[in-house]
């Protein structure tokens, strides 16, 4: 049946199921919408399942720029491609795909450098359409646009991305694991593989221990740090860190007479090699910097701060430390090389994918994946579009 369905539906439109953002801060609505057919480098995905990231969270409660409804949330998603647009060749129908909101096109001069995951032909941004055309896919039964969200907006059965924000997989992968490299798990990892370079015996801070966080410590883990140091107001995530290879435990809202920095240099004799920020709060990157080893110390910020938000840091300080700060977008991964990796050594048996799951919901109950994230009740939360 399935078959025959995606046969009529190459090339027209097709009416399916989204949970769409009317209005910030409230409950999703499941309503019926209409989904374009693919212009060309663009493929039409039927999403298998989707996950709850706390950037949904952040943009479904945004007011201002660059927030805007009606819009259509979710970028953490697995999903089979069920139609392709003129002059895609690298994927085809009934191929098994995650969508990622940075682009890989492996044509532009930052693509084919080994420093950075930043694609300089379509750069990321929170667009409200399509990186090529930046039009939109989306209409209700009214005929009016719905926007997209990160260039995925997989909180929908069909969706329509670009072939630079598409990695192929291998479909024997279970699809409620692959999902969560779409973004989450492969940023926490990549930040400590690929944008700090942990080394074998290091000591590495880490300020948030939600999906993120727990990611890094896994990451850090499979780089081989010896001492990983978890920092949260939540004591609980101490026992859940020791799943992903955390060491030692800081209480923040326990460091009374102390700032958390002081007590992070004192546990570590000088600082931690490396500190990583994953809740988005400019002065969690301060702590986070002052906490790490003055001469080689790096901070890898990973967390999003609402729009308008700076820091403050001290010249002298930056001057004479010789410390690094830097970001990290979806942990300084090429998704189409590197994302691949983490799924194999998921399937080696090396990487921890089942951990981070924590609850599974039906389509139409995807208002409670809101709850039990804004609760901080789960890790992640896999949302079956069709179970």
């Amino acid at each position: 049946m399935e078959e025959k369905l995606e046969r009529t539906t190459e090339g027209q439109p097709i009416r399916c199921k989204a949970a769409v953002c009317r209005k910030p801060g409230e409950p999703l609505t499941i309503e019926e919408i209409i989904v374009a057919p693919p212009m060309p480098h663009e493929a039409r995905i039927r999403i298998i399942c989707t996950s709850l990231c706390h950037s949904d969270i952040t943009f479904w409660k945004m007011k201002e720029p660059p927030a805007i409804c009606p819009r259509i949330l979710g970028h953490e998603a697995i999903g089979v491609v069920e139609s392709v647009g003129e002059d895609v060749t690298e994927v085809t129908k009934g191929d098994v795909v995650i969508p990622i909101f940075i682009a890989d096109c492996g044509e532009c001069i930052d693509c084919k450098s080994t420093k950075s995951n930043l694609c300089s032909k379509f750069p990321f941004k929170v667009s409200h359409g399509m990186p090529r055309y930046d039009t939109t896919r989306f209409k209700d039964l009214k005929g009016e646009i719905i926007h997209h969200f990160l260039f995925v907006s997989s909180f929908s059965e069909y969706t329509v991305v670009d072939i630079a924000n598409l990695t192929k997989i291998d479909p024997a992968i279970p699809p409620n694991k692959a999902c969560l490299l779409s973004c989450g798990v492969s940023t926490g990892v990549g930040a400590a593989w690929r944008t700090a370079g942990v080394e074998p015996g290091s000591t590495v801070a880490i300020f948030g221990l939600g999906c993120i966080g727990l990611a890094v410590a896994e990451g850090a883990r499979l780089c081989g740090a010896t001492r990983i140091i978890g920092v949260d107001v939540n004591p609980e995530k101490s026992e859940i860190g020791k799943k992903f290879g955390l060491t030692d435990f800081v209480h923040a809202g326990e460091c009374v007479n102390k700032s958390v920095s002081q007590v992070i240099i004192e546990m570590t004799g000088g600082g931690a090699d490396y500190c990583f920020e994953c809740v988005g709060m400019a002065s969690l990157v301060q702590e986070a910097y002052a906490s790490c080893r003055k001469g080689w110390g790096k901070t890898i910020v990973l967390g999003v701060d609402k729009p308008g938000a700076n820091l403050n840091l001290s010249c002298s300080d930056v001057l004479v430390q010789g410390k690094s700060l830097m970001g990290s977008l979806f942990g300084g991964l090429k998704p189409k090389s590197h994302v691949p990796i983490l799924l194999k050594r998921y399937m080696d048996k090396e990487l921890k994918l089942d951990e981070f799951v924590t609850h599974e919901v039906e389509f139409k109950d995807i208002n409670k994946a809101f709850d039990l994230l804004i609760k901080g009740q789960c890790l992640r939360c896999v949302i079956w579009m069709d179970k």
